[in-house]
């Protein structure tokens, strides 16, 4: 589809730090919709809900993810390297159901990774026209930060009602649940996942402002230092903007305040630590080695917006006896990007160590870290750790091994044998993306490999027991 992309506004990507979702509306005729849902209708009367293989049976539903519209609102939210994860499925909510509890998915290969800033997409898609009694997917905007259902659930309820055609791009972490069907007609529902492969270096939306507060209207935030950062962190901004006229004092009531039961206290003041820069370190230290870890998430958190100064802080905590704490480190490291480039050498180490989180965490850091840092440091050596982790006997550190090597791109020509070796992996999710770590890598060698694969492995829709030919 050769149209210029529609891109966001400054207004909508706000609105979606904020309340975690955006909705837009593909011009695409109404019999093009008409067409998709009575497709899914033959696949429920003769094969059932064919999941993952979704897109390969009605191929059509590509042109959704392509119109300008949606395709310039994904661009915004993942940046122009996203890529769709091959999880997908159709949520079909039949008439007289009674709907889903609030819930976050779980990522698809992985273990429950949250993560503040946004990385990971649903896109919700209607192919009929949907109103509230049918039972539409319903949010509460906001609770993408939040862990517990009881902070998820002082947000109101949102039901995405909408025409044929319209796509509601979520960030992942967001609780939703199908509502009631109380209607007499059938409901579908595409979810599709997306990845986003590059950190931001710049906005790509139309954006008029790089200030925050000039879109504020001089609202009362709720949670102020955490939208802002992730603002910032779209903008490219480097972590570490101090907060100006914290006191001492200040700071010693932030600490305690993480330790609070409410989880909203705990954001705000996790966030505004960060924002104290250098002075708050000494503090957030003992915190991160803190025997509950609640704590040390909401440390983990401040130190990751603090920048530079955090950085020797975490590479210390790499060798601490406690997994949690070890892997807690990394998870903080993996968030902070060009900032904690120093340890990369310690996250290589940290990528082969016998604990499986922090394997985890920190296969996931180099990817990072690493391609925002890639033309100014030789990387070969984190290459050669990740070529070696596509072999891990987890597979979520496999996953994340052929993920990052994806995100370093052409630097990780080296790992080609093995990627080409992991197409055939136990799990179909790092299959995935060490194909789509070839595709990045450009070179001949990985395109024919990738090529070889894709035409061996390709599935034709048109064939069925009845037409076997």
């Amino acid at each position: 589809m050769n149209r210029p992309t529609l891109q966001l506004t400054d207004e909508q990507m706000q609105d979606f730090i904020v309340n975690g979702y955006v909705k837009v509306k593909t011009d695409l005729p109404p019999s093009f919709h008409e067409n998709i849902r009575q497709q899914l209708d033959t696949m429920f009367e003769e094969t059932g809900n064919l999941g993952n293989n979704l897109l390969p049976a009605i191929p059509e539903i590509q042109e959704v993810f392509d119109h300008p519209a949606t395709h310039g609102a994904m661009q915004g939210v993942l940046g122009s390297d996203y890529v769709m994860h091959p999880h997908r499925y159709c949520h079909f909510n039949q008439q007289g159901s009674e709907g889903q509890n609030f819930h976050k998915d779980s990522y698809a290969g992985d273990e429950q990774i949250r993560r503040h800033r946004c990385r990971w997409t649903m896109a919700f898609y209607y192919p009929q026209d949907v109103t509230e009694d049918m039972g539409p997917s319903a949010v509460l905007p906001g609770s993408q930060y939040y862990e517990t259902g009881e902070s998820a659930h002082e947000q109101p309820e949102v039901a995405l009602c909408g025409e044929a055609g319209t796509v509601t791009i979520v960030h992942y972490d967001l609780w939703h649940r199908a509502m009631p069907n109380r209607s007499d007609k059938k409901r579908y529902m595409l979810k599709f996942l997306f990845i986003r492969l590059d950190e931001p270096q710049a906005p790509l939306w139309k954006n008029d402002t790089d200030n925050w507060h000039t879109l504020s209207n001089g609202e009362e935030s709720e949670h102020p230092e955490l939208w802002e950062s992730v603002w910032d962190w779209y903008y490219g901004k480097q972590n570490g903007n101090p907060a100006n006229g914290v006191s001492s004092d200040e700071v010693e009531t932030l600490i305690e305040t993480l330790d609070t039961d409410n989880e909203k206290d705990r954001l705000n003041a996790a966030y505004r630590l960060g924002r104290v820069g250098a002075n708050a370190v000494p503090a957030l230290k003992q915190m991160l080695h803190s025997t509950s870890a609640t704590i040390r998430e909401y440390a983990g958190y401040a130190l990751s917006l603090t920048g530079t100064s955090a950085v020797p802080t975490l590479i210390d905590a790499l060798q601490a006896t406690d997994d949690s704490v070890r892997a807690r480190a990394a998870f903080t490291l993996a968030d902070m990007g060009k900032a904690a480039q120093e340890a990369i050498p310690a996250l290589m180490h940290a990528a082969q160590e016998p604990s499986e989180s922090v394997r985890r965490h920190a296969t996931e850091g180099l990817g990072l870290i690493g391609q925002l840092v890639s033309e100014d440091m030789d990387l070969s050596e984190t290459v050669q750790v990740l070529t070696t982790a596509l072999s891990d006997d987890y597979f979520p550190v496999r996953d994340n091994a052929a993920r990052a090597l994806a995100k370093l791109g052409a630097i990780a020509e080296p790992a080609i044998p093995a990627l080409i070796t992991q197409l055939e992996d136990e799990d179909r999710y790092v299959r995935f993306h060490a194909a789509v770590a070839l595709k990045q890598i450009q070179t001949q060698e990985a395109q024919d490999a990738l090529f070889n694969h894709l035409f061996t492995s390709r599935w034709c829709a048109l064939t069925t027991r009845g037409t076997p030919f």
